[in-house]
């Protein structure tokens, strides 16, 4: 009989390079569900795995109950199939929210490009003040 191969809390967060409190934070959250020794916790690969995916979900955008329920079903799941289709859902909402995001990143450097257009033309005419005292002289001119 081959013992499982076990880690601490240390080992995970020097591993994937977070902190002990963000593990603990994922057990809080359901997400990682380690044994106890005494006071100490004991991960297991199956606490490994679920760190590493949650990890990888939360680079790729997703929310905590997303990789929430990617996990319950990659614990439940006989058939894979159920688990890669809701990874493929949630990714392509992930996809669109970043694709919308994207557009809306590209209109405000456009506008942001405009306004500095707009500015260097100012500056060429001698600043905003000149252009200014030259609307005040036509405003007393026509007077």
């Amino acid at each position: 009989m081959s013992e499982e191969q076990t880690f601490t809390i240390t080992e995970l967060a020097r591993e994937f390079n977070i902190t002990s409190r963000t593990i603990r934070f994922y057990e809080d959250q359901g997400l990682l569900s380690p044994r106890r020794a005494g006071r100490v916790r004991v991960y297991g690969k199956r606490d490994r795995t679920r760190l590493k995916l949650t990890l990888r979900g939360k680079r790729l955008g997703l929310s905590l109950a997303e990789i929430k329920e990617l996990l319950e079903l990659y614990d439940t799941a006989r058939d894979e199939s159920a688990q890669i289709y809701k990874f493929l859902v949630a990714l392509s909402k992930r996809k669109a929210a970043l694709e919308q995001q994207r557009e809306d990143i590209e209109a405000v450097l456009s506008e942001i490009y405009a306004l500095e257009k707009q500015c260097r033309a100012l500056l060429e005419k001698g600043g905003p003040a000149a252009t200014l005292q030259h609307a005040r002289r036509g405003a007393r001119n026509a007077a």
